[in-house]
């Protein structure tokens, strides 16, 4: 008997979702719905919420600003947010949530590329799109996910190009235990030696991780001439205390940063990371007319002073981005959308010009920056415009292309 009442119960659940997703498709909704939900999904805790809590600050920005404007296709946007935890397996649970229960049309969200990865099966068994605004390793190419962070092509090789530039390269790979940093040095390593370069070492901590003495007196003997660090999250303050404690301040022996912009350098302290660098495909710093409009908007909505990162700017576009798509599809269906975002134009935005490629990844600029007193980047370097994505690293993984 419990048995059948399950049966029952899961049979009612899916024709409900189903019928959502059919009701969603209506550009005008049904029997007068004016509201169309949306989820936002973020590590509001644990060790990533550094980071996360100001992307989806950004992400609720946009969704007021557009639903100031009239909404999308007369539909009131209705974030519903949700906390990932800084946890994968919590990322996976959450998105089922927002989609199985809560009916939301499509899904912002994740930051380190283990949540992104635990949560695509999920996109691709409810057939649902996943707006994924952060930096990232390639090797991945998901009919169900719109890639808007940068590829390695458009943040840690223009960063190396730069380093080499400058004459540094002798190269100590830092990273936390996960996929992205990982994937991104396996690229980096084949990269440096390709250009005769010498990578003067490889050291991986936990996520959350705060002891980094071994690496730190690895570091040290080795003598690089500049690190690349790929720690995420708050293990950085106790990196960057315990490099300078050791005599190896950014001053002294340069660092640059894929995971640390300007929010983070707020929250560690700028004075501890001054003569850093950054590659970004944003900094707070470009003079561009929309970028001080949507500075001053922040501000307006969270208070004068607040850092703005590169992810916040990649969230609060993707948000305008999937806007453009349902109007351009006429529908909030997920297919509908992605192969209307795709095609879209170039977009003017506070990064510049931006738009998805058929990868469904986004065309961008990269910058190298420099850490000041101020916590602000001073631009050093950019591409010369906007790069084309390569989700697979041709000298890395030869031959893989993605095909969607």
């Amino acid at each position: 008997m419990g048995t059948s009442r399950t049966r029952v119960t899961g049979l009612i659940r899916w024709l409900a979702v189903g019928l959502a997703a059919v009701l969603a498709g209506l550009p005008g909704g049904a029997w007068g719905q004016s509201e169309v939900r949306v989820g936002v999904l973020h590590s509001l805790s644990g060790t990533m919420a550094i980071s996360e809590v100001t992307v989806k600050n950004a992400t609720l920005l946009a969704i007021d600003e557009i639903n100031a404007r009239g909404g999308v296709l007369g539909h009131k946007i209705v974030p519903v947010v949700e906390d990932g935890a800084s946890d994968p397996a919590t990322f996976a649970q959450k998105a089922q949530k927002l989609l199985q229960q809560d009916g939301v049309v499509t899904v912002f969200g994740g930051w380190t590329s283990a949540s992104r990865k635990a949560m695509l099966p999920v996109f691709e068994r409810f057939k649902n799109l996943l707006w994924y605004p952060v930096q990232f390793e390639g090797n991945e190419c998901s009919p169900n996910i719109m890639y808007s962070g940068a590829q390695p092509n458009q943040q840690i090789l223009p960063a190396l190009d730069w380093a080499f530039e400058r004459g540094l390269k002798k190269i100590f790979l830092v990273g936390s235990d996960y996929v992205f940093p990982r994937t991104a040095n396996l690229i980096l390593k084949h990269h440096i030696q390709n250009r005769g370069g010498t990578v003067a070492g490889e050291e991986y901590v936990p996520l959350g991780g705060t002891d980094f003495s071994s690496v730190v007196n690895k570091i040290k003997a080795a003598n690089p001439q500049v690190v690349f660090n790929t720690i995420n999250g708050d293990s950085n303050v106790a990196f960057f205390k315990q490099m300078a404690a050791a005599g190896l301040p950014p001053t002294t022996l340069p660092v640059m940063s894929f995971s640390i912009a300007e929010q983070e350098a707020k929250a560690i302290g700028p004075r501890l990371l001054v003569g850093s660098y950054a590659a970004w495909n944003y900094f707070q710093s470009l003079p561009l007319p929309a970028n001080a409009r949507f500075v001053a908007a922040y501000d307006r909505k969270y208070g004068d002073g607040a850092a703005i990162t590169d992810p916040m700017v990649h969230g609060y576009v993707d948000v305008y981005a999937w806007k453009a798509a349902a109007e351009k599809a006429g529908s909030f269906a997920p297919e509908a959308v992605r192969k209307a975002a795709v095609a879209l134009p170039w977009m003017e935005t506070p990064m510049g010009k931006v738009r998805f490629d058929t990868t469904q990844s986004l065309y961008q600029t990269a910058y190298v920056g420099a850490l000041q007193a101020t916590g602000q980047f001073k631009i050093l370097w950019q591409s010369r415009g906007p790069i084309k994505p390569e989700p697979y690293d041709p000298l890395t993984f030869p031959g893989k292309t993605c095909r969607l």
